[in-house]
């Protein structure tokens, strides 16, 4: 069952179509539904559904590819604060939800993007993205 929940995962979220990168042990990928502007998910290389089942390897690698996520998200976007949520409610895979958060409106490819729960909570359902737009999305965020 696991297995299965690890390729449902990787099949809704489109992990490999919408990769940005992959470090050892986790990957970063655009989120198909956009709360904002580079919404992201770090998920785990590996089948796991419990945050305290990851080695000591995998977590040491989890600052890495934080580290880059942030780094290159306020390259691109210029976020001002940022949340991670990991729900793991409905998909049962180790994953995070990074989602930028934005003060004010901005454009992106002649497209307007607001942070609809600025400064609350964030809206999490967004809008589904394109193929076009995934791509622009992935190179902003690799620089």
């Amino acid at each position: 069952m696991i297995e299965k929940n690890f390729q449902l995962f990787d099949t809704k979220f489109k992990v490999d179509k919408y990769l940005i990168t992959t470090s050892d042990y986790w990957r970063l990928s655009v989120r198909p539904f956009q709360p904002t502007l580079g919404s992201t998910i770090i998920s785990l290389n590996r089948p796991c559904e419990n945050f305290a089942d990851i080695t000591s390897c995998e977590s040491a690698d989890l600052k890495e590819i934080v580290s880059y996520t942030e780094h290159n998200l306020k390259q691109a976007f210029k976020y001002d604060r940022i949340n991670y949520l990991m729900l793991m409610m409905v998909d049962p895979h180790l994953h995070f939800h990074v989602i930028p958060r934005y003060s004010s409106a901005l454009t992106f490819f002649d497209t307007q993007w607001s942070d609809n729960g600025w400064p609350a909570q964030p809206e999490l359902g967004g809008r589904e993205i394109t193929d076009d737009e995934a791509r622009n999305i992935i190179q902003a965020i690799k620089g």
